[in-house]
């Protein structure tokens, strides 16, 4: 049985990894960061040596976006050395990395769905350190696969959902910016194509030129503001919501305007798979948040 080792166990993509991977034929071990903390790279090899794994999927990431910008040092730690560590580790064993990145990297001036062979111009510490990251994988592992993806989010985490969700319990008027255009991406759809191609490498289906970068996220364009509207409208939540420019929140990390993702390459690479519009998997999750809900109350 092919053996995967998965990092960030505990994040919103590792959550949604183990639902996904678990109803596969694979031995799976899902990390958190008491089992392999990334902020330590000298533990890496030694540990990933220990389980011995077939194909590694790094779910694992600095994402606090704003405190990065004061703790560069542990950003950098896990976003570009651990990747560095990680690559060198698959690289000598022949085995593929699957590492996720962001949306942020781009952050340049195209106001047209951004390709991965995109300029990218990364204007805030989260953002370069993970270019660096993506950077360290390319250049010293042959088989990587780096997914760069947007707007994450799933049913248990900390993420604009849930943040609605929960001002909506004590506000009836909110202001959500609206001049960030993107791509809402339900954690569980990644895990999905994430699966799709580690079937796709096990069956023996990859060609060296297929290995490389690839933008993910669910269907369809939206601003926050539009994202707001939705997450109370599906959830018939009564909300006055009142659309401000991005200007209206100072924050520490500078913010892409425009991170719509071209999904060309991922869909020609995995041809059976088909991407979700965001309202649907949006309905999804939040169909998945009430479930919790009530059995909580039980």
């Amino acid at each position: 049985m092919k053996k995967i080792v998965i990092t960030g166990a505990n994040g919103q993509v590792g959550r949604s990894l183990n639902q996904v991977l678990n109803n596969k034929n694979y031995k799976c071990f899902f990390l958190d960061r008491m089992a392999l903390d990334l902020s330590k790279p000298s533990e890496i090899y030694p540990i990933l040596s220990s389980f011995n794994p077939d194909f590694l999927v790094n779910a694992a990431a600095y994402t606090k976006v704003d405190q990065a910008e004061e703790d560069y040092e542990i950003a950098e730690q896990i976003n570009t050395i651990a990747c560095t560590y990680m690559a060198e580790y698959c690289n000598e064993h022949t085995i593929p990395i699957l590492h996720y990145s962001s949306d942020y990297v781009y952050h340049n001036n195209e106001n047209r769905p951004l390709l991965e062979t995109d300029e990218t111009s990364p204007k805030s510490v989260y953002a370069r350190t993970k270019l660096l990251g993506e950077d360290s994988i390319r250049k010293i592992s042959k088989r990587h696969f780096i997914i760069r993806t947007s707007w994450v989010y799933d049913a248990k985490g900390k993420n604009f959902v849930n943040t609605m969700l929960s001002l909506s319990k004590k506000y009836d008027r909110l202001t959500v910016v609206d001049d960030q255009i993107g791509s809402p991406t339900y954690a569980i759809d990644i895990a999905r194509s994430t699966g799709q191609i580690i079937d796709k490498y096990f069956a023996g289906q990859v060609e060296q030129e297929e290995y490389g970068i690839y933008n993910f996220s669910n269907e369809g364009v939206c601003t926050w503001y539009d994202f707001a509207i939705a997450i109370f409208e599906l959830s018939g939540i009564k909300m006055d919501v009142t659309p401000v420019p991005s200007t209206a929140y100072a924050r520490p990390a500078a913010r892409p305007h425009f991170s719509v993702l071209n999904k060309g390459k991922i869909r020609a690479f995995l041809t059976e798979y088909r991407i979700p519009h965001w309202r649907r998997s949006l309905a999804n999750c939040l169909g998945e948040i009430h479930k919790v809900a009530q059995q909580s109350k039980r």
